[in-house]
């Protein structure tokens, strides 16, 4: 059986349930979805897609930063948007992290996301 490690990263927010930021094992490290609030002031700082996507991935960065690794060695990732016409905006800053062979991803419209945002995003990366 493989051995599992909890990654915890001070520069993200807390968790707001019983979930770790992320846990590496075999290997891989898998996120839990991130949301938009700021680590600094623990609330929701953007009303647009396009900061709250931003803020995602830079919480997501920090978790990974964490684990060991970046965005680089991400394979696959799962978009959750509150409204899928959000879809081009949430790409044009979703797609600056991943500018070379981006991972595979899941995108769907889910019916209601925590504090009413807009986006969340879980990741899948590879160690090593």
């Amino acid at each position: 059986m493989a051995e599992k490690e909890v990654i915890h990263s001070e520069l993200a927010p807390a968790a707001v349930g019983p979930y770790s930021h992320a846990i590496a094992a075999n290997n891989l490290v898998f996120t839990s979805g991130q949301v938009a609030i700021d680590p600094k002031t623990g609330k929701v700082e953007s009303d647009t897609i396009e900061g709250q996507t931003e803020q995602v991935m830079q919480n997501l960065h920090y978790v990974l930063a964490q684990a060991g690794v970046s965005f680089d060695r991400v394979v696959k990732t799962t978009c959750f948007l509150a409204d899928m016409n959000d879809f081009a905006a949430f790409n044009s800053v979703y797609g600056k992290y991943f500018p070379e062979n981006p991972p595979a991803r899941s995108c769907v419209q889910v019916a209601s996301l925590p504090m009413g945002l807009k986006v969340e995003v879980e990741m899948i990366a590879v160690k090593g």
